[in-house]
């Protein structure tokens, strides 16, 4: 059954039961963000940057947790959703180190895409606050610990994306949430666990990471 909806006044056919975010998508409206996988069943709706505004809701909601429903009016471009995008990208921004020229994923990075489509630049307006590591420096750069991947959680932005397209891949996600607060990072499992799957055959994880923060060793 399809559903009548209206984007930025736009009538668009629906399927029901779609998620607002990808109906958007799906209709060539962009809509910021990071943390978001098309087949979810449970987007978390971590990274804040889809806000849009519905009629008939008090405030801005992520559209990635709305399911759409006929007739209904959603505006993805006001004063109000902008702010929260460009102050949630911000926050984003203070856990990742800006070292484009030297990043795999320079050109093609989905930071570079929305900082370009709000209008901002890559330099948070808050304090940089990076995970902690055993370094002299206090800046854990690199994670080596994998036997085919290594990890760069100044580059993380805790998407998730690599730990739901791992465990929809093999049934079971080899990374996972470490840590807490400012010092969450992902982490790997255990050499011995990793063995049991075809590891250097699957690229998931370093495929879908937004930010190149999960590489092969051979590119790193």
């Amino acid at each position: 059954m399809m559903l009548n909806v209206v984007i930025d006044d736009k009538k668009i056919e629906v399927e029901e039961g779609k998620n607002l975010l990808q109906a958007c998508l799906d209709n060539d409206i962009y809509i910021p963000n990071l943390c978001y996988v098309k087949d979810m069943t449970h987007p978390q709706a971590s990274c804040r940057l889809c806000f849009v505004e519905i009629e008939g809701e008090k405030k801005p909601v992520p559209s990635c947790s709305v399911t759409v429903r006929e007739g209904m009016k959603v505006r993805t471009d006001t004063p109000s959703v902008r702010r929260l995008q460009r102050s949630a990208f911000h926050l984003l921004l203070s856990r990742h180190d800006v070292e484009c020229k030297i990043c795999p994923a320079n050109k093609k990075c989905e930071l570079q895409k929305i900082a370009k489509f709000l209008k901002v630049g890559l330099k948070s307006k808050y304090p940089l606050l990076l995970p902690k590591s055993v370094s002299e420096t206090g800046r854990q750069e690199t994670d080596e610990s994998h036997p085919v991947l290594n990890y760069y959680p100044n580059r993380c932005v805790l998407c998730g994306k690599c730990i739901h397209v791992c465990r929809n891949t093999h049934g079971i996600a080899l990374l996972t949430f470490s840590k807490r607060g400012i010092d969450t990072v992902i982490s790997f499992y255990g050499e011995e666990d990793v063995s049991r799957l075809p590891g250097e055959k699957c690229l998931a994880c370093v495929n879908i990471c937004p930010v190149s923060a999960i590489t092969l060793k051979s590119l790193s």
